[in-house]
């Protein structure tokens, strides 16, 4: 049986770190181990604020939605509250949206809660 030779395969797997790590400073796109190193803590990163970037938006919605209600005489957590009591089954994120972009339809909204 003929002998494996890895080099060509190595070589690929090499490349292929090297292209990613494109865009890096110095050594760390220059250098096997530390672009290796970096695209690893990269990839960690990547994963870990995927998780993140949910959490900010919905915090942002919150507060968006906390300025709003307030702004008409309430609380957040009574806004949500009334909602929730009159059946409107709108998330966070539409109602944020309503709140800055459309708020004669928000203000109709938090009417038809706060009446009821």
């Amino acid at each position: 049986m003929a002998k494996v030779k890895w080099a060509v395969a190595s070589r690929r797997r090499r490349k292929r770190l090297l292209r990613q790590a494109k865009g890096y400073r110095g050594a760390r796109r220059l250098h096997l181990r530390k672009a290796k190193e970096t695209l690893m803590r990269a990839k960690a990163y990547r994963t870990r604020d995927r998780k993140v970037k949910k959490r900010e938006f919905r915090s942002l919605w919150v507060i968006r939605l906390n300025a709003a209600a307030r702004a008409r005489g309430l609380t957040y957590s009574r806004l949500i509250a009334a909602f929730r009591q009159a059946n409107i089954q709108l998330n966070r994120q539409q109602l944020a949206e309503l709140a800055v972009t459309d708020q004669p339809a928000f203000d109709q909204l938090v009417s038809q809660v706060t009446v009821t």
